[in-house]
């Protein structure tokens, strides 16, 4: 290890979002992973359950009591544990980052009526940095406390936060599908998720009251109606969100290409895909397997002054571990493509 890399314990590492920043984070210039745990795999090599980092590290996972301290501490736990064991943790690493929904929220109030219980830690809510770098990363810079957005608000936020910084959407109710890879669900089973049942499916398993609605409300600009409906498909990994809204009179293809341009002009992993011909003309999360990327695009109604947004991600990356490995990029004054630079595959 040189004298330069930050030593990471991973609380939870077993699972799909612990498991992914374990991959990008054992390929980064400047972290080291020291420790994974796991209370089910607890004594069994990285590469039994990960198959995918055989040959890649001599770790074994160990159970949550037996962590050491390290630089950075990265909880990959269910929603609503690390709050309970912040404490524990704090006393283990200066710098937190956090994949699940505990700190993600603000309001205390906001988080009891989402979450259906109080947040354990109020207090500190104001102490996280809500994990988007596209947003955030002035606050980002030095941060040690590290939210990380949810992937489908990601998905949402991205794709509607230029139109609207430059008001270039008229109040009108926005609605946004999104269509979500099996892996969003997490590892652990359940009947959803039982392959019988899930295999060809395309099943409405949120129409309304999304929990993700209230991140993306609370980071976008200006108050307005934001409705989510979630699919779930037979893709394990990726959204592709579609969302319905309304420019004001006037307005053109290249208005809205200049208001993407003018907000995302510099952002290393923020891609607007509209191209003319091809089977490849908007984006589609199949291309993003494996990558930071979010990519955006949009087609216009002139008739009516609807646009239609699509937003593609790669759930598991840019919308869990990838914008973590970003955000603490950032953090560090590393280079913000660091540990994040694989292009995908195609085809896939």
């Amino acid at each position: 290890m040189t004298a330069e890399k930050k030593t990471v314990a991973i609380v939870g590492g077993s699972g799909y979002a612990g498991g992914e920043f374990l991959r990008l984070a054992l390929n980064h210039p400047h972290l080291e992973v020291t420790q994974v745990t796991s209370e089910r795999s607890a004594g069994l090599p990285v590469g039994m359950v990960h198959p995918n980092l055989r040959g890649a590290t001599n770790l074994k996972f160990r159970k949550a009591a037996q962590l050491d301290e390290a630089d950075i501490v990265v909880l990959a736990l269910p929603h609503n544990s690390a709050a309970k064991r912040l404490a524990e943790f704090e006393a283990k690493g200066k710098v937190l980052v956090d994949l699940s929904a505990d700190f993600r929220l603000k309001d205390p109030e906001v988080y009891q009526r989402v979450y259906g219980e109080p947040h354990p830690t109020p207090e500190k809510l104001g102490e996280w940095v809500y994990g988007n770098p596209e947003l955030h990363r002035e606050d980002l810079k030095g941060a040690t406390r590290i939210a990380c957005a949810g992937c489908f608000a990601t998905s949402v936020i991205l794709a509607l936060y230029p139109l609207l910084k430059l008001g270039a959407l008229a109040p009108k109710d926005i609605i946004a599908t999104g269509l979500v890879g099996s892996s969003a669900a997490g590892a652990s089973s359940s009947e959803s998720s039982h392959h019988p049942e899930r295999a060809g499916s395309l099943r409405v398993y949120k129409p309304v009251g999304h929990r993700h609605t209230a991140e993306a409300q609370q980071e976008l600009p200006g108050n307005f109606p934001l409705h989510l409906t979630a699919i779930s498909t037979p893709r394990v990994r990726g959204i592709l969100t579609t969302i319905q809204a309304w420019v004001p009179d006037g307005w053109s293809d290249k208005d809205v290409w200049s208001a993407y341009r003018e907000v995302y002009g510099q952002e290393p992993f923020i891609r607007i895909v509209k191209v003319a011909k091809g089977i490849h003309r908007y984006p589609d999360p199949m291309l993003l397997d494996g990558t930071n990327f979010c990519d955006i695009g949009f087609e216009m109604d002139v008739d009516t002054g609807r646009v239609v947004l699509m937003s593609a991600i790669d759930n598991l990356v840019k919308g869990t571990a990838g914008h973590a490995i970003q955000s603490l990029n950032i953090a560090h004054e590393w280079d913000e493509r660091a540990g994040l630079e694989f292009m995908g595959l195609h085809p896939a």
